[in-house]
C-alpha cells in the first residue's frame, strides 16, 4: 500500500495491513488521518469494519456507530453485555472480523470501549484475549475535542475510571499497543500559524507568541464571509437566526426524504431547512465532481426551476457558481456473506447538501477547513482542546480574527493526555535505531555543524519536538549514575541544555 505524497500515512497503512498488532494513529489537526482512512478502506484486503461514536461521524467515514454495530443500548454498561446465542446456519459477523477501526477515538469513552472488549471476548474468535483476538486501529487527535461525560454521570464515572478517555478503560492493564503520529500538515502552509497551533496544542505558548496572536483581536469586526467559531449552539443558533431574519426577501423552505432507518443523531444537516437569497451558508458533502468540499463556505444566489426539482444557485467562496441538487446520505450496516464482510444501505437522508454558516459551534467545525474564522470564544472555553479545534480550522493566521483576547486560561490540555502520549513508543524508524545508531548521526551533525529536529520525550514523559544543533555526546553522570547524552542548544527555549540519548525518540535532517 502506497500514498505517494506522504511517507509517514504510507507506514501507517503498511503497518495496518501488514501485522495484526492494535495501533493508535494520532497527528495534529490537518495531518491526514481522515486520507488514510478512506484510502486503507478501498485496498485492503482484511474484514474489517469502520466505527465511530457518532452518527454524523459514522456518516462522513461511511460506517456505523458503535452501539448500532454492537446492538447496545444508549445506556449499556457491562453488566448488560451477553453471549449471542449460536446460530447452525447463519456465522457471526464478530467471529469473522480481522480488524475493527473506530475514528475520533478522542469522544469515545472508556466504558463503552470496555463494554465493546467484553462483547468480543464474550462473542468474537478468541474470549482470553482483547477485544477477541481481533486487531484495533484507534484513530484521532486527543488533543481535541474529549469524550462527553454528563454532570449527572460524573461523580459515579469517577469512582470507576481514572478519565473519560479511551486509554483509561480497564481492558489497557493487559494491552499492548503501538502508536504512530502523522506530523505532515496539509491544512496550514504558514510556518508562524502552524508554530501558533502546535505550541498551543502543547501548552508551551510564550507571552511573545500570545502578544501576536491576540493582535488578531477585532471586538467589532463584521465580514460575511467570515464563519464565526463559537462554544455553544445557542450562540451558534441566535447568530443565524439573526442574520437571516435580516435579508429582505422571501425565505426559501425544504424538507428533507427520510426513508428507512436513519435515526435523527446520524442528521447530516437539518431536516428542515430555512434560507433566503444572501444568505451565508456551508456545503456538508463532497461534490462528486470536485467543485466543493464539506466545509466550502457560499452565498446563495437564488433558486431555479430544473429538470427534477429546484435547483439552488451558490457562489462559493473561491467565486464559482455552482447548481446545488438534493444529496442522498446512506447508513450503512456491515454484515457476512459467505466470509466476506459486506455493507448494506438500512436508511437515507435526501436534502440540500448545505446549511446556514455566519456561525458554527467548534464541536461541529471540526476536521473542516476555512479560509476565514472569527472566533468568539464567549465566556471561556468550558472544554479541553476546544480553542486548539477552533483555531485549527483556519488555514493562516492573516484569516483568523478573534471577537475577544485569548489568555491562558482558555488553553489547558487534559494532564491524563499528556501523560499517556508522554508514555507510547512510536513505530518511526528512529525509535528502531539502537543507542549506538542514535549517537553515530548525532556525531555527524556534529562533524557538519548542523542543527537537526528532534523528538524528545522528558523525565515527566512528556514529548516535544524542536531544532537543536549539538556540541558534545558521550557518557555523562547524574548523581554518580552513567547514562549517554547530548549536550546542545535547543532553538526553542534559546539556551544550552542536556539530553539523555535514550530519551530521544526522532531525529530528523534540517
Amino acid at each position: 500500500m502506497n500514498i505517494y505524497f506522504n511517507p509517514a500515512i504510507n507506514d501507517a497503512l503498511d503497518f495496518m495491513e501488514n501485522t495484526s498488532q492494535n495501533l493508535f494513529i494520532t497527528g495534529k489537526a490537518g495531518t491526514g488521518k481522515s486520507t488514510l482512512l478512506t484510502y486503507f478502506r478501498r485496498h485492503t484486503k482484511k474484514k474489517a469494519v469502520v466505527l465511530a461514536p457518532t452518527g454524523v461521524a459514522a456518516i462522513n467515514v461511511q460506517g456505523q456507530t458503535i452501539h448500532s454495530f454492537f446492538k447496545f443500548k444508549h445506556s449499556v454498561t457491562l453488566g448488560s453485555i451477553r453471549r449471542l446465542k449460536e446460530s447452525k446456519t447463519k456465522k457471526s459477523i464478530y467471529k469473522q472480523l480481522d480488524m475493527l477501526i473506530i475514528d475520533e477515538i478522542s469522544m469515545v469513552r472508556a466504558d463503552l470501549l470496555d463494554c465493546v472488549d467484553k462483547f468480543l471476548r464474550m462473542n468474537g474468535k478468541n474470549p482470553t484475549l482483547p477485544f477477541g483476538g481481533v486487531q484495533m486501529i484507534f484513530i484521532g487527535d486527543l488533543y481535541q475535542l474529549p469524550p462527553v461525560v454528563t454532570s449527572q454521570e460524573k461523580e459515579i464515572f469517577q469512582t470507576q475510571y481514572k478519565s473519560p478517555y479511551f486509554f483509561s478503560a480497564q481492558f489497557f492493564n493487559e494491552y499492548e499497543m503501538t502508536f504512530i503520529e502523522l506530523d505532515k500538515i496539509f491544512r496550514q502552509q504558514d510556518d508562524r500559524f502552524i508554530h501558533f497551533l502546535n505550541a498551543i496544542r502543547n501548552e508551551t505558548m510564550t507571552a511573545a507568541d500570545m502578544h501576536l496572536l491576540n493582535q488578531r483581536v477585532r471586538p467589532d469586526f463584521k465580514a460575511e464571509e467570515y464563519v464565526c467559531l463559537t462554544p455553544k449552539n445557542s450562540t451558534a443558533d441566535e447568530i443565524n437566526a439573526a442574520q437571516l431574519a435580516a435579508l429582505k426577501g422571501k425565505p426559501f423552505v425544504t424538507e428533507a426524504r427520510i426513508e428507512g432507518t436513519f435515526g435523527k443523531e446520524y442528521y447530516p444537516t437539518r431536516q428542515t431547512l430555512k434560507f433566503k437569497v444572501g444568505a451565508r451558508i456551508m456545503m456538508v458533502n463532497n461534490d462528486s465532481e470536485g467543485s466543493w468540499v464539506n466545509g466550502t463556505m457560499g452565498k446563495i444566489l437564488g433558486v431555479e426551476k430544473g429538470d427534477v426539482g429546484n435547483v439552488i444557485l451558490v457562489r462559493l467562496e473561491d467565486g464559482a457558481e455552482v447548481e446545488v441538487r438534493p444529496y442522498k446520505w446512506e447508513i450503512n450496516r456491515f454484515f457476512l456473506e459467505s466470509d466476506v464482510i459486506k455493507t448494506e444501505v438500512i436508511g437515507s437522508f435526501t436534502q440540500y447538501p448545505l446549511t446556514l454558516a455566519w456561525a458554527l459551534t467548534i464541536h461541529k467545525s471540526q476536521g473542516k477547513t476555512f479560509q476565514k474564522v472569527m472566533l468568539d470564544i464567549g465566556s471561556g472555553a468550558f472544554m479541553s482542546g476546544q480553542v486548539y479545534v477552533a483555531l485549527s480550522r483556519c488555514t493562516s493566521l492573516e484569516g483568523l480574527i478573534l471577537q475577544k483576547p485569548i489568555y491562558p486560561r482558555h488553553i489547558w490540555s487534559d494532564q491524563e493526555v499528556v501523560t499517556f502520549i508522554g508514555s507510547l513508543k512510536p513505530h518511526a524508524p528512529t525509535m528502531q535505531l539502537s543507542t549506538e545508531d542514535k549517537v553515530a548521526l548525532i556525531k555527524l551533525s556534529l562533524e557538519h555543524q548542523k542543527a537537526f529536529e528532534m523528538t524528545y520525550l522528558n523525565a515527566a514523559n512528556e514529548k516535544s519536538t524542536g531544532y537543536v544543533t549539538p556540541t558534545s555526546v558521550g557518557l555523562l553522570r547524574y548523581h554518580n549514575m552513567p547514562y549517554t547524552g547530548m549536550k546542545g542548544f535547543c532553538h526553542t527555549s534559546q539556551e544550552d541544555k542536556v539530553f539523555r540519548v535514550d530519551r530521544i525518540m526522532a531525529i530528523k535532517e534540517c
